[in-house]
């Protein structure tokens, strides 16, 4: 049976100060938490008022708030929504939430305050924020580098890979012949890796933001067959695929990203037989399917396949193919876009990975928008045009002017909106702009290309070379006259994309 001093046992065990006071506002009982959060002595708490535990400032207001409880009780924060302070003893106020409840005893209502202390859960929470706010800033400075990264480091692999190009056109030479083949070799090696490096620190840093739209399978199993039948081919491969009317809803160009790795894997990974791409409904959703008919994958390696440099049963001391990026790149569009991917596999008979996204909301009628990688040309040369060159480093500038003249093209050079402005007045007759998506400090590629149609006209044909494609695409993505080319583009790939436009 409970009894009043077990009663005030329990209540002085509480975790909270508990003040229960009368309708006059004075206090009744305290339990041993308000001696040690206010600073009084239990004696000192005779008589006193529960305004003994308020600011000042609030005193007055609060008598008309407790008659205004007297008149309607019941259980209820006090001061929702509102910040609230208390007063110690030795004068220091410190954040506070309160509880108020009435209860009866004998013929008057007494309230019950619950009071809690939010110091610490204040200064958490403003330890969070300030955590919060410093990876914010920490993520645009990794925002920002990986900008210029894809920018700056791409330069110099931009230069060596145009200057093998020219010296391929203006050498007979077998010896230097196979000397550039080796330095063409290592040059793609770098531009692979660099651009798997750049990848991946773009989609940890939230630097990519995905574009969801609904769009047609068909244009994006297209757009992988023709990149990668000639890849296949040469390996004695059938690259097979089956067509697909459905639609699906996402983020086209990075799940096209996400398909390109998984194709390249399949090829890689296959000696003899297939890789095959075709589309399954599956529920509400679909499955982006390829399938090889490759070495597959042990069942104890399946879940290692997406680390960072892991490839499928390759000592770590062996040569490699590849830098075991693909995968880990792959799972990372995955968990950005909140997709799911679907690996089945079996040593020696070949493995499937299915990409599940969610089917369109309606009828998809725009097709995927992506970058075509132009192979080198070998159709006969387009017709010789005069040439604006727009390029800030002076080195791929160099290199880029070599390599189109050696082509027999007329090149006038700008490295700024200005000069590009001003090559465009003196020069009427340029056929064909080629410029860089990042010209200088808060300049760009479209400035560029607005300022010189303004000036030669509407129909300009334009290539634009960047490291970073997705807004210049997004932007342009329905001009005929113009391409978008990633960096570093080869030497047969910048022309193949001159003769193509002038063909137009």
């Amino acid at each position: 049976m409970l009894t009043a001093d077990l009663v005030r046992r329990i209540l002085d065990l509480a975790p909270d100060a508990l003040v229960i006071a009368d309708a006059r506002g004075s206090v009744v009982f305290a339990n041993r938490q308000v001696t040690t959060l206010f600073g009084y002595a239990p004696e000192e708490l005779s008589g006193a008022t529960v305004e003994s535990f308020m600011p000042e400032r609030f005193r007055a207001r609060h008598v008309g708030h407790r008659r205004g409880f007297e008149s309607n009780p019941r259980a209820r924060a006090m001061g929702s929504g509102l910040d609230l302070f208390a007063r110690r003893k030795d004068g220091t106020e410190f954040p506070v939430e309160i509880s108020l409840g009435p209860i009866t005893a004998g013929d008057r209502t007494l309230v019950v305050a619950a009071i809690r202390d939010l110091t610490d859960r204040q200064l958490m929470q403003a330890r969070l924020r300030q955590a919060t706010e410093d990876a914010e800033r920490a993520n645009e400075a990794k925002s920002r580098f990986l900008a210029t990264a894809s920018h700056d480091l791409r330069q110099p692999v931009q230069t060596l890979g145009l200057l093998t190009g020219t010296l391929r056109r203006i050498t007979a030479n077998h010896q230097t012949l196979e000397l550039l083949d080796e330095a063409d070799h290592a040059i793609g090696a770098m531009s692979r890796l660099l651009n798997a490096l750049l990848d991946i620190g773009k989609l940890e840093s939230g630097a990519i933001r995905p574009q969801i739209r609904d769009f047609k399978v068909a244009g994006l199993l297209e757009e992988l067959r023709a990149d990668f039948a000639g890849v296949a081919a040469g390996k004695g491969l059938r690259l097979e695929f089956e067509p697909c009317d459905d639609g699906a809803r996402s983020d086209p160009s990075l799940v096209g990203q996400a398909m390109r790795n998984l194709v390249s894997n399949a090829i890689k990974y296959t000696r003899e037989g297939s890789v095959t791409l075709r589309c399954r409904r599956n529920g509400a959703g679909l499955r982006l399917e390829v399938a090889d008919t490759g070495v597959g994958i042990p069942a104890d390696e399946v879940e290692r396949i997406c680390d960072d440099f892991y490839q499928v049963s390759v000592a770590r001391n062996a040569s490699r193919e590849g830098y075991g990026l693909g995968l880990s790149i792959v799972s990372r569009i995955v968990t950005l876009l909140g997709l799911k991917l679907v690996v089945q596999s079996e040593p020696g008979k070949g493995s499937l990975f299915a990409l599940e996204v969610p089917a369109a909301s309606e009828a998809a009628d725009a097709p995927i928008a992506v970058e075509r990688r132009c192979e080198p040309a070998v159709q006969p040369r387009g017709r010789r045009t005069q040439i604006l060159l727009v390029e800030d480093d002076a080195g791929v500038r160099n290199a880029t002017r070599m390599l189109l003249r050696v082509e027999g093209h007329e090149v006038v050079t700008a490295a700024s909106l200005k000069e590009a402005s001003q090559r465009a007045a003196e020069h009427p007759d340029i056929g064909m702009l080629i410029s860089d998506y990042h010209i200088g400090p808060n300049q760009t590629g479209l400035q560029v290309v607005a300022a010189v149609r303004e000036a030669i006209g509407p129909e300009l044909k334009v290539i634009l070379v960047t490291g970073d494609t997705s807004s210049a695409m997004r932007a342009l993505a329905n001009d005929s006259n113009l391409r978008a080319v990633n960096k570093p583009v080869n030497a047969d790939e910048l022309l193949g994309l001159v003769d193509e436009l002038l063909r137009v």
